[in-house]
């Protein structure tokens, strides 16, 4: 363990960082302002003696993390909006999505840069509404409510997704203006351009003539747009455990660097292949609309392929926590989204649980079998990420989904084969027919598994936030124990 965390000098100021956001959440005041010059003052004069140093690092990054926190909720809770109807003039940030009776859009007003959530009355003028149009509104904007079901808090995935109000439209108040992005910043205009190209290939999709279903898994699986999902569908995925793969992550990301990789051909220019395939990645982040797991996913394949060319071919826990501080740093509210909660710990107990599964089984008896050894990885690496996360989906889904093993061993070649399939269709049309035989038989062999397979998932769990965190104690008191008799950690 001693060797592990030498390796990683920045998992603990990470672990003290996340700390000092979770506690800055709740406790507001000047008073982490005072002890941040403290922190910062012991940290400089304890020179001399490095572990009272050390401490004052870490004492240093958990104020700063509370710093960071208090100040967005601060931010959260000086957000005002008038009593009255007022007229503004917004712009589509988002897929449309048509509910019962209105369609749903992510708004960006154009005077403050606030998102809001916009449910305009469903007719045929706003079902033709798409993503980067101009719209003059008139409505009445309400603060983010306080509704929660069971651990999930409505307002508070509000504030984290950045929305800093919602508000109903009706069917003649509003109209749409001559498309221009004027007045809004121009990384909000970076990202529209691209979640635009994005709406262009999620056109393509559509006129390959899928299914509602197929197209749904798609856009989710290739594109990161949820929007097409039907609670049926969604429920079929969850069960099933193969959730994991419609929500973008270090899974596709990894496998789209591969692509990338094999793309290039001129082995000798490795430091600007390396450099052209981060920013393709970084680009397809812009695309997909930047969701948290894709950054982390994203900041930690740009430090492997950096760390790659030094002849470091593996991904490390030091990575792992470079990507937390670097996201936490510029949205300390992250912490609090679901996606990146599971996202990280998944990740975490690949890199730490993995290994140790790993080597249940001496390599040289899997060395002469290719398949053997490639089943056997993704058999760990499957217990491992379930490890990490099942926790955590019992305490906000109370559910736990028994064949999660056998899912992944289907549904993991399904989204390399559909990766693959999606880049080539987008060059070759004629391939778009496979990809959706593809989807519509990992669909079909899933639904089959929710449905059919008896004791599926179980149901009904709901730990508390403190049962969900003793369990993680448990965890890791386990893995401490195990990681002191093997000195291989």
């Amino acid at each position: 363990m001693n060797r592990t965390l030498q390796s990683a000098p920045l998992f603990l100021p990470a672990v003290a960082f996340i700390a000092g956001i979770a506690t800055g959440r709740f406790l507001t005041g000047d008073v982490w302002w005072y002890l941040l010059i403290v922190a910062v003052v012991l940290m400089v004069t304890s020179w001399r003696w490095p572990l009272m140093q050390s401490a004052a690092v870490l004492a240093t990054m958990g104020v700063l993390g509370a710093v960071l926190s208090s100040r967005t909720r601060l931010q959260h809770e000086q957000v005002t909006w008038p009593d009255d109807m007022v007229r503004y003039e917004a712009v589509i940030v988002s897929e449309p999505v048509e509910k019962p009776r209105t369609v749903a859009v992510d708004v960006c007003i154009v005077d403050n840069g606030r998102k809001v959530k916009c449910y305009i009355a469903k007719n045929g003028r706003s079902r033709a509404l798409a993503v980067g149009d101009r719209l003059q509104l008139c409505s009445r904007i309400e603060q983010n409510r306080d509704w929660k079901r069971g651990a999930f808090d409505y307002r508070r995935y509000q504030e984290i997704q950045g929305f800093s109000g919602q508000t109903f439209v009706r069917k003649d108040d509003w109209q749409r203006l001559s498309r221009s992005w004027q007045g809004l910043s121009g990384f909000s205009q970076l990202k529209l351009r691209f979640l635009c190209y994005r709406h262009q290939l999620l056109e393509r999709y559509r006129a390959m003539g899928a299914a509602d279903e197929q197209y749904a898994v798609v856009a989710a699986m290739t594109l990161g747009d949820k929007s097409a999902m039907t609670h049926e569908l969604k429920n079929v995925y969850a069960v099933s455990g193969a959730s994991h793969v419609l929500a973008l992550s270090g899974l596709h990301l990894g496998i789209i660097y591969m692509i990338l990789s094999l793309l290039v051909v001129n082995r000798r220019l490795r430091f600007v292949s390396q450099i052209l395939i981060v920013t393709a990645i970084w680009g397809f982040a812009l695309l997909v609309g930047l969701p948290s797991s894709v950054i982390r996913s994203a900041v930690m394949i740009s430090v492997y392929a950096l760390l790659s060319l030094a002849g470091h071919n593996r991904m490390s826990l030091n990575a792992l926590a470079l990507a937390a501080l670097c996201i936490l740093t510029v949205s300390p509210d992250a912490l609090f989204d679901i996606g990146f909660q599971m996202s990280f710990l998944a990740m975490l107990a690949i890199l730490t649980v993995q290994p140790l599964l790993e080597g249940l089984i001496r390599r040289e008896r899997l060395f002469d079998h290719p398949l053997l050894r490639w089943l056997w990885g993704l058999t760990t690496v499957s217990v491992a990420a379930q490890v990490g996360v099942a926790p955590l989906v019992a305490c906000y889904f109370g559910r736990f989904s028994t064949y999660f093993l056998l899912t992944n061993l289907i549904v993991i070649p399904a989204v390399i084969v559909i990766l693959y399939l999606a880049l080539a269709s987008l060059l070759l049309p004629v391939v778009g027919s496979v990809l959706l035989w593809v989807v519509g038989a990992l669909n079909t062999v899933l639904s089959f598994v929710a449905a059919r397979l008896p004791f599926a998932s179980i149901e009904g769990l709901h730990p508390s936030v403190l049962q969900t965190a003793m369990i993680y104690v448990m965890i890791i008191s386990v893995y401490l124990i195990v990681v002191r008799y093997d000195k291989s950690v």
